[in-house]
């Protein structure tokens, strides 16, 4: 072999070794085997070789080029096995630990009562709907036969954006808007926040949320109405519940009512949840007004519909025996756990 390619192959053997980084390992690659390197300028050199030389130069050039590869290689997966050995010295693990268990959240009460609310409507046909939270007064009041001069309207009772505009104080409001696009029959429930000025307490918050109900189609009666609450009170609250309409007012429905059913608690004998009555207020609901079928474009001579309210919390509180609506939103993990 030429002597110099001897002592370039001694030369680097010995470098390889004392390299103690993958960084060191590529200066000597780039200085032997680079565009600059020395085996390359060698091979740059041939040209001024005699054609019989030449052959012979190129082999023993290739093999101490190879050579030079094959110990590069090994020393880069000597380094590799001492940085996997070092990292598993520190990354021991003691498998007699106890786990860490991981805390998993989980949907809340009102979302729960939704959803189960929801699956009842929706296994009876009906469509959810979902609309504006900041609503028209024409929507919210004007539409729903409130008129002007009536308490709910007052700054007291709701929260005006501008004399027209307003944060939504029921989820009818949706109601209204379906009614005047005209496509009928209407079968829909409306979900939503609503916001009523009121002092948070045990039962009452400035914002809270409502699920209203309306049907509207041809020779829809109170029967109807009283079926589909019988309904909606058996699959939420139990087989064994039942019903009962009592005489109210509501500006948009006529007749009007409120509806109770018996204590799912008691089953009606009298206990501390619904104060030995045996009957708790659920809903308001009834027929639709004929004025505000009228305002929205449906002849009340061919149609006829009945809607009806139910405050979501109220329903969470009374199903899962809760006493304090403020419970709700305290975002305390140790009450929501429980659900």
């Amino acid at each position: 072999m030429n002597e110099t390619l001897r002592t370039i192959e001694e030369e680097t053997r010995a470098r390889i070794e004392e390299a103690e980084s993958q960084e060191a390992l590529d200066e000597v690659r780039v200085s032997i085997l680079g565009k600059k390197g020395r085996l390359t300028q060698i091979l740059k050199g041939m040209k001024d070789l005699s054609p019989e030389e030449r052959p012979k130069m190129g082999q023993q050039v290739n093999e101490v080029r190879q050579l030079i590869e094959e110990m590069m290689q090994e020393k880069k997966n000597k380094m590799k096995h001492a940085l996997l050995t070092e990292r598993l010295k520190r990354e021991t693990i003691d498998v007699t630990l106890p786990g860490k268990r991981q805390i998993r959240g989980h949907r809340h009460p009102n979302q729960i009562a939704l959803e189960d609310l929801e699956r009842v409507f929706i296994g009876m046909g009906y469509e959810i709907v979902e609309g504006p939270e900041v609503e028209y007064d024409r929507y919210n009041f004007e539409l729903l036969n409130i008129p002007a001069n009536h308490p709910a309207k007052d700054e007291q009772d709701t929260f005006y954006i501008t004399k027209d505009i307003l944060l939504r104080t029921q989820t009818s409001s949706v109601q209204a808007r379906i009614m005047e696009k005209g496509k009928l029959p209407i079968k829909i429930i409306s979900p939503g926040r609503v916001f009523r000025s009121d002092e948070v307490d045990a039962t009452h918050s400035p914002s809270f949320h409502q699920v209203e109900g309306l049907v509207v189609g041809k020779n829809v009666t109170m029967a109807d109405l009283k079926g589909t609450l019988d309904q909606f009170a058996r699959q939420f609250f139990g087989p064994n519940t039942k019903t009962k309409l009592r005489p109210h007012h509501f500006p948009f429905t006529e007749p009007s009512a409120e509806v109770d059913v018996t204590c799912f608690k008691c089953g009606g004998k009298g206990c501390g949840v619904c104060k030995g009555s045996g009957w708790i207020e659920i809903l308001g609901c009834g027929m639709v007004h004929p004025h505000v079928l009228e305002m929205c474009g449906i002849d009340p001579e061919v149609y006829s519909g009945f809607a009806f309210g139910i405050g979501l919390e109220r329903v969470a509180l009374l199903k899962y025996e809760i006493d304090d609506m403020r419970l709700l939103y305290e975002n305390d993990v140790r009450f929501l756990s429980q659900f």
